[in-house]
């Protein structure tokens, strides 16, 4: 390997984690085992509308929550069910949303937005020939669970149902449409919110916009839709009236959870889609043994993987794929980034930034430090003040710390460069490019320069 150089397979994985197999699925940061429904079973996803509140050049579905596209969390969720169909309506910034799903999916576009209903006409091509179930799911709402999907799956297959609508009691249920039930409580049509009468608007079910049809069901229903509405528009919730009329099985699958049917039509839906996830992922974490010392002034992302024993202590951010092992300590006031990996019993602390690299069983950098492109070992103490100057202007470039290495504070690694196992750089050290720090050897100075070899090599410098 050359000098300086990070091992192409990346950092391992902390030990103590589980590796993702085939069997089991990453959502919000824990394992979850992966359901396999096989070929009889497909997903719609509708991804098609503008998102005119979001007053963005970006498609509401690819605004970020949680650290990844609204509509990303949408693509786990199906994921975790192991749908081997998917499509998805695309239509305003089309292409963007295409970037997203690469080759994992199919695309129909809507060249127009005329509705739900419209959106579910512009996709029927990618059906024919299918003669399965359909789990139909708006693109902008990311807090849905997969257990909710899988509940709703199975209901609608054990009750042998032609429809299966998710719906929520609300409160307030402002801006919903309302699932309107017969004198016998069947149900009989969903009716939105600008259509309904003043009876139906007290109404307290609300229609989620997450529904599961038979494929035939579903596209022989479509072809009856019309738009007369306020909206002029076709409503896939007009299909719940003409199989209820035709004495076709409709039902709701009630969830007691208003989060999860949260939408995204604003900045504002958008902060408080995002403090929800926070809160959902600091609980799964802290109930698979991780604690959390302030929940609420804590901020990690979806991807984040924590092991138990660990502690995250406030105003921390772990920001996109971070990999943190047992027995750590992180915070208050750190930013771990993207490609980090704290390895088992590493620790971080006040105001200390890590992007891309990982920090070895037992290392320590707990003040005022940017580690970034850094490979670092076992046993390292890194000093407050510590900087990997990783960036030259045009390229990033790597440092390896290698076990056992005490990095005094305020040093300066300009990388590349590597500091050989049980060295020493002393306090304001600056160690040059490409000026590599012999295993045993303390250096100081501006450039550092050797001062001597440790007589003791098996001395432990790892405090």
């Amino acid at each position: 390997m050359d000098k300086g150089a990070v091992p192409d397979s990346g950092p391992a994985r902390p030990a103590g984690r589980l590796p993702p197999g085939a069997d089991l699925f990453t959502v919000e940061g824990v394992m979850v085992p992966m359901v396999n429904y096989g070929r009889d079973t497909a997903c719609l996803i509708l991804a098609a509308g503008e998102g005119t509140r979001m007053k963005s050049d970006l498609p509401k579905v690819l605004h970020e929550v949680g650290g990844k596209p609204v509509l990303g969390h949408i693509l786990d969720g199906v994921e975790a069910l192991g749908i081997q169909k998917n499509v998805v309506v695309v239509g305003h910034g089309g292409q963007a949303v295409r970037n997203l799903l690469g080759d994992r999916y199919e695309c129909a576009e809507q060249e127009d937005q005329l509705g739900t209903g419209h959106a579910v006409m512009a996709a029927r091509e990618n059906f024919i020939g299918f003669d399965g179930d359909i789990l139909v799911l708006s693109g902008d709402v990311p807090l849905l669970r997969p257990e909710t999907l899988k509940a709703l799956l199975e209901k609608h297959r054990s009750d042998g149902l032609a429809c299966t609508i998710l719906s929520c009691r609300l409160k307030d249920p402002t801006g919903y449409g309302r699932i309107i039930r017969r004198s016998n409580g069947k149900v009989w049509k969903i009716v939105e919110e600008r259509d309904s009468s003043l009876y139906e608007k007290v109404v307290e079910e609300i229609n989620a916009g997450v529904y599961c049809f038979g494929s035939m069901v579903l596209f022989n229903a479509i072809a009856h839709l019309k738009n007369e509405n306020k909206q002029g528009e076709y409503y896939l919730t007009d299909v719940v009236k003409v199989l209820s009329e035709g004495n076709q099985g409709v039902e709701t699958l009630l969830i007691e959870d208003a989060d999860e049917i949260m939408g995204i039509n604003s900045r504002s839906d958008l902060a408080r889609a995002q403090k929800a996830l926070q809160k959902r992922i600091a609980s799964r974490h802290m109930e698979n043994g991780v604690t959390i010392v302030d929940p609420a002034n804590t901020y990690i992302d979806a991807e984040v993987e924590i092991g138990r024993d660990t502690v995250i202590y406030p105003f921390t951010v772990l920001e996109g794929k971070v990999v943190i092992g047992c027995g750590c300590a992180v915070g208050p006031f750190s930013h771990l980034r993207m490609g980090t990996v704290l390895e088992d019993g590493a620790e971080v602390g006040n105001f200390v930034e890590v992007k891309k690299s990982s920090i070895g069983p037992g290392s320590k950098a707990k003040h005022l430090s940017y580690l970034g492109d850094a490979t670092i070992g076992s046993k390292v103490n890194i000093g407050a003040g510590t900087i990997t100057a990783n960036y030259d202007g045009r390229d990033k470039h790597p440092t390896v710390i290698e076990d056992g290495v005490s990095i005094g504070s305020g040093t300066t690694l300009v990388a590349p460069v590597r500091v050989g196992k049980g060295a020493v750089t002393g306090a304001g050290s600056v160690v040059t490019k490409g000026r590599d720090v012999p295993p045993h050897t303390t250096v100081a100075g501006v450039p550092a320069r050797e001062l001597g070899r440790s007589k003791d090599k098996k001395k432990d410098t790892g405090r």
